[in-house]
C-alpha cells in the first residue's frame, strides 16, 4: 500500500503505486496517476488528468496539473504527462494542455526543476534539463534535451529552445535558440556555444571545434539562413566525428518557428 499521510486528501479515483508516498496536507485529484517510488511533498496539489512516472520527487506547495492560464480554455479534458526521476522543487506550477495544440503538456525524465518554475500549457520539455529558480515558460514552448535555463529566464510562447542550450540569468527569449548556443540578455542574444556544458557531457575537443565552426557559419559569416544550412550540410560531410551533432543543428534550423535569435 502507498504511504499516505493521514491529513492528505486523495480522491478514490486516483491511481497511486504501492510504494509511492503522499505527504501531509497534499491534495490528489481523481484523474491522477502516480508511479512507483514517487514522493509528493506536503501541501502539494496534483490535479487534472495528470500522469506522473516513477521515482519523481515533488516538493511542498507545487501545483501539478492545474488548468491552463489561457482564456480560450473551456474545461476540456486535457492532460499533463511527466516522466521518471524528475525533481520538482517548491512552488512550481505545471499546467495541462489545451485543445488548440496537442492537448498534452509533457515533461520528460531526469529533469532538475528548481523553485518557482512555471511550465505553461502545451509545453514540451525533453530529458536532463535544468531550470533554475523562477524560469518561466509561456504556452507551447519546446525545450530540448540537456538545456539549462538560468534563473529568471522568461521564454515567449511558441519559442523553441534547442538541445544543449544555456541561457544566462534574467534572459528574455523571444525567438528560437538553436542547439548548443549560449544566450543572454533582454532580448536574448547569442554569445557562442555552450562549450563548458558540452565538455561536461562528454563532447570531445573535435566535436566542440566543429560546433564552434558551425556557430561562426551561422552567425559570423554573413550567410543567409538558407546559405548557412547548406554550409552546415557540407561541414557535416567533412567532419564525420561531429556529423550527428551538426545534423541536429541543421534539422532544427529547417523547421519553421519564430526565427532564430540574432546578435
Amino acid at each position: 500500500m502507498p504511504t499516505i499521510h493521514s491529513t492528505a486528501l486523495v480522491d478514490p479515483g486516483a491511481e497511486i503505486a504501492a510504494d509511492a508516498e503522499i505527504g501531509p496536507f497534499a491534495l490528489i485529484g481523481p484523474k491522477v496517476c502516480i508511479g512507483a517510488g514517487t514522493r509528493i511533498g506536503a501541501h502539494a496539489v496534483v490535479t487534472g488528468r495528470t500522469r506522473i512516472g516513477a521515482d519523481n520527487r515533488i516538493h511542498p506547495f507545487s501545483v501539478i496539473g492545474g488548468e491552463p492560464q489561457d482564456k480560450k480554455y473551456g474545461g476540456e479534458d486535457t492532460a499533463l504527462e511527466i516522466g521518471d526521476r524528475n525533481v520538482i522543487r517548491e512552488y512550481c506550477t505545471l499546467h495541462v494542455g489545451t485543445v488548440q495544440d496537442g492537448g498534452v503538456t509533457r515533461v520528460g525524465s531526469d529533469n532538475w526543476i528548481m523553485a518557482y518554475v512555471h511550465i505553461a500549457h502545451d509545453c514540451q520539455v525533453g530529458d536532463h534539463t535544468t531550470f533554475a529558480n523562477n524560469a518561466q515558460l509561456a504556452g507551447h514552448v519546446h525545450v530540448g534535451d540537456w538545456a539549462v535555463l538560468g534563473g529568471y529566464t522568461g521564454v515567449h510562447q511558441f519559442v523553441r529552445i534547442g538541445a544543449h542550450v544555456m541561457t544566462g540569468i534574467s534572459s528574455v527569449v523571444l525567438q528560437d535558440v538553436p542547439p548548443y548556443v549560449l544566450v543572454a540578455g533582454n532580448p536574448a542574444r547569442p554569445h557562442g556555444i555552450n562549450a563548458e556544458g558540452l565538455r561536461r557531457r562528454g563532447f570531445d575537443s573535435a566535436r566542440i571545434a566543429a560546433l564552434r565552426t558551425a556557430y561562426r557559419l551561422l552567425y559570423r559569416s554573413g550567410h543567409s539562413l538558407d546559405q548557412a544550412r547548406d554550409a552546415l550540410r557540407a561541414q557535416g560531410a567533412d567532419r564525420p566525428e561531429a556529423a550527428s551533432d551538426l545534423d541536429l543543428l541543421r534539422e532544427f534550423l529547417e523547421r519553421p518557428g519564430r526565427g532564430i535569435v540574432r546578435p
